[in-house]
């Protein structure tokens, strides 16, 4: 029997994972809110607006209708920008069959209440945790759409359902793993897109490799303390969700965090770089979040601290790094 998936979200990474999906035999509904793209989507087998001249696989329908998309899905795929999931996800809930394992592409912390994506799910959509899954890891969706090798990480408390969605995603060009840290492989998602915006500002301000090494580095130190406190496998940060996706996001140019900090370094505002980057850059407003859930648990994050002042609080990016350098002398662990 065809596995059948709706994706809510036809942005440039929710329509390269619905071409991971088709590719792997799965029968897909690409859900967007604009008839026009959807019908663009269909009559042209392209994306226009976020994968131009990109060949999507048959295997793909577009729709604006939500209800249409989730009728009889095996598993319901979530691709929104983070902090919209909870209004979208309102609407969306009573239209979901009753045992489809709800899936976060999401890599976010919600605002104001410090929750994950899985957990705001949970508590929308009213499902079991083991009903909700996670894929992360190093996915740069134009890189993806064009098929190069790249692994992921399923995490799910089921471990049934993570293997099961494995197997739904699983291409000669994708490769998921699966774990039952959900907690840990939402982390690295999360906070890689505030240190890939300190390493873009580093970029910007003309900063050398020793420096984008070491706020990689300790950036993943404070994610794995953030981790810990949470209950964390602190395994998780050494692999794909968590180095992996680290690096991929820190180091390339088709970062929208990446880029979206490279522009604020060079003396933009946020205003511009928002007008600048064009698609959403996770990391500008999950960074205060990410550190709200950092104060709730005792964990000191110094370079989310530092991104937070420059994004929200307008400090000069120069300042500002010279009171991260200035910190007191400690251990490295």
């Amino acid at each position: 029997m065809t596995t059948r998936v709706a994706v809510f979200g036809n942005g440039s990474w929710g329509t390269a994972f619905a071409m991971v999906l088709a590719d792997a035999g799965c029968e897909v509904s690409l859900w967007g809110r604009r008839a026009a793209l959807a019908d663009a989507i269909n009559s042209s087998r392209t994306n226009p607006d976020y994968l131009p001249g990109v060949a999507l696989p048959a295997g793909i329908t577009a729709t604006a209708d939500a209800a249409r998309a989730a009728e009889g899905a095996d598993f319901a795929v979530l691709c929104i920008p983070s902090q919209t999931l909870r209004e979208n996800l309102v609407g969306w809930t009573g239209l979901l069959p009753a045992q489809s394992v709800i899936v976060s592409l999401m890599k976010g912390v919600e605002l104001g209440t410090a929750k994950r994506m899985s957990e705001v799910v949970a508590e929308v959509a009213k499902v079991p945790e083991e009903r909700v899954a996670v894929l992360s890891g190093p996915n740069l969706s134009k890189e993806i759409a064009a098929r190069h090798p790249a692994a992921a990480v399923v995490a799910c408390r089921d471990e049934d359902a993570a293997v099961r969605f494995q197997a739904a995603c699983h291409t000669p060009y994708f490769r998921p793993y699966t774990t039952t840290d959900v907690v840990g492989v939402e982390l690295g998602g999360a906070v890689k897109n505030v240190i890939a915006l300190a390493v873009g500002i580093a970029n910007g301000m003309g900063l050398g490799d020793n420096t984008k090494a070491s706020l990689i580095t300790r950036g993943l130190a404070e994610t794995t303390r953030l981790g810990l406190a949470m209950g964390a496998d602190p395994h998780t940060f050494a692999g794909l969700a968590g180095m992996g996706d680290l690096v991929a996001t820190c180091s390339s140019p088709l970062s929208r965090n990446n880029t979206f900090g490279m522009n604020l370094g060079r003396g933009m505002t946020l205003q511009e770089a928002v007008a600048a980057t064009k698609q959403t850059a996770e990391g500008v407003k999950s960074c205060e979040s990410v550190l709200d859930l950092a104060t709730r648990h005792g964990v000191e994050m110094p370079i989310t601290e530092t991104v937070v002042s420059i994004v929200h609080e307008g400090k000069p990016p120069l300042v500002a790094v010279k009171e991260l350098m200035s910190r007191s002398a400690k251990p490295e662990r």
